[in-house]
């Protein structure tokens, strides 16, 4: 029997359309019990070549498809919005949520659960609390909030012991629903110990803020623990997708359960992470290089 599940992406780039590959391979090796029911995407054709590749692609592999364009929903309302006005953007996002509700019914009602990849709009918050929508946050659960860039400067102002990456349920609080599930990667190794040492030297002589500023993604103590922590988000979806439709991990009124008891800080498949990272190609999704390009 397989679990009917739905898929919200943007699209926007190479690595949205990767990541439905691999679980469509997945789910064709036998890995993973799942069925995409639909896939949404708030692109249509014509918004940008990156979506009109996805949109092609979802069609090819014959999945029910319903693009619905957010750039063309009341674009008035939503340039006041972005421009600094927050009620008139939660009004935008209200509106196209309910819209895209609307659109969805037929299959919204058949699937558990939705899996946000790389759907780069934030849902309305009647949206979040009428469905369940699970997401990827790359920090650990009580970890930092806000886009990756944002969490591994924060666990390096820190000093921090550990990353990792979670997926929660989606709440109206933003990057703080409950957490499903959960790996985490160690940052004060010996293989990290120098990128640490040639930090401090240049803190020496300058803010980290100025560093940040000046290196951004290129600082090599940055670019080794964003490589580290992306190896770990394709594993880390697949493993979690597959506890949840063999009903190890349920899903009840927003709550987590994990072998029918209450798992309030989530599961912790950090060694079933390392152990996929390690034979990929027993689970169906293809080399070691290719884990870690989303």
């Amino acid at each position: 029997m397989t679990l009917p599940i739905g898929w919200f992406s943007t699209g926007r780039d190479d690595a949205a359309l990767w990541l439905l590959r691999k679980t469509l391979d997945a789910i064709r090796a036998g890995f993973l019990p799942l069925e995409i029911a639909f896939v949404f995407c708030n692109r249509e054709i014509g918004d940008a070549p990156e979506s009109d590749a996805f949109l092609a692609f979802v069609q090819q592999q014959g999945l029910p498809l319903i693009a619905f364009s957010s750039r063309r929903f009341l674009p008035d309302l939503w340039r006041r919005g972005k421009e600094g006005d927050s009620a008139t953007l939660q009004e935008w996002r209200r509106r196209y949520h309910e819209e895209v509700a609307r659109r969805l019914a037929p299959f919204l009602d058949r699937v558990p659960f939705s899996f946000l990849a790389g759907y780069m709009l934030i849902v309305s918050d009647d949206f979040c609390e009428r469905y369940t929508l699970l997401n990827l946050h790359p920090a650990l659960p009580g970890g930092p909030k806000g886009t990756w860039q944002e969490v591994i400067w924060q666990l390096i102002r820190q000093r921090a012991q550990w990353a990792g990456a979670q997926i929660h349920l989606v709440t109206p609080e933003l990057d703080s629903g409950p957490p499903v599930s959960f790996c985490r990667l160690p940052l004060q190794t010996p293989e990290l110990r120098p990128l640490w040492e040639a930090l401090d030297v240049k803190l020496r002589r300058q803010t980290l803020d100025a560093i940040i500023a000046t290196e951004g993604e290129r600082e090599p103590l940055f670019a080794a623990i964003r490589q580290r922590e992306l190896r770990r988000e394709l594993p880390l979806i697949l493993l979690t997708l597959k506890k949840l439709a063999q009903g190890e991990i349920h899903l009840r009124d927003k709550q987590v359960l994990w072998h029918n008891s209450p798992a309030p800080h989530g599961v912790d498949l950090t060694e079933e992470v390392e152990a996929f990272l390690e034979a990929p190609n027993i689970y169906g999704t293809g080399d070691s290089d290719d884990v870690g390009r989303i």
